[in-house]
């Protein structure tokens, strides 16, 4: 798969979690995101975007850890991006900012080359 590809594809998954949150389907929204993460995380726009989104999920469903945790990600996105990210981390507060994790199965294929 081409960069291009993994960029279009963090812009579907972006598009599938708003839907989804638009909805009130929580824990869709959020699987979604986490895709966008993973997707994004080696870009500094694409990293802090995620993490925007993250927060304004937070917001949304009122989990002020979420938010909280997603405002001081989106900063350490513009800060860190460049020197050092944990592959596959799914960017959410519920996991180390700092844990790498096996990239998702069903990603693997946007991560080829």
């Amino acid at each position: 798969m081409t960069k291009q590809q993994q960029k279009k594809e963090f812009h579907n998954q972006l598009l599938l979690s708003k839907m989804a949150l638009k909805s009130n389907n929580f824990e869709v929204s959020f699987y979604h995101l986490e895709n966008a993460h993973i997707l994004g995380q080696k870009h500094i726009y694409r990293h802090t975007v995620s993490h925007y989104w993250m927060l304004i999920f937070g917001l949304k469903t009122k989990n002020y850890k979420e938010t909280i945790g997603q405002f001081f990600r989106m900063i350490a996105s513009i800060l860190f991006t460049l020197i050092w990210v944990p592959t596959g981390n799914t960017g959410g507060t519920n996991i180390s900012p700092l844990k790498p994790i096996p990239i998702r199965k069903e990603l693997k294929k946007f991560f080829l080359n």
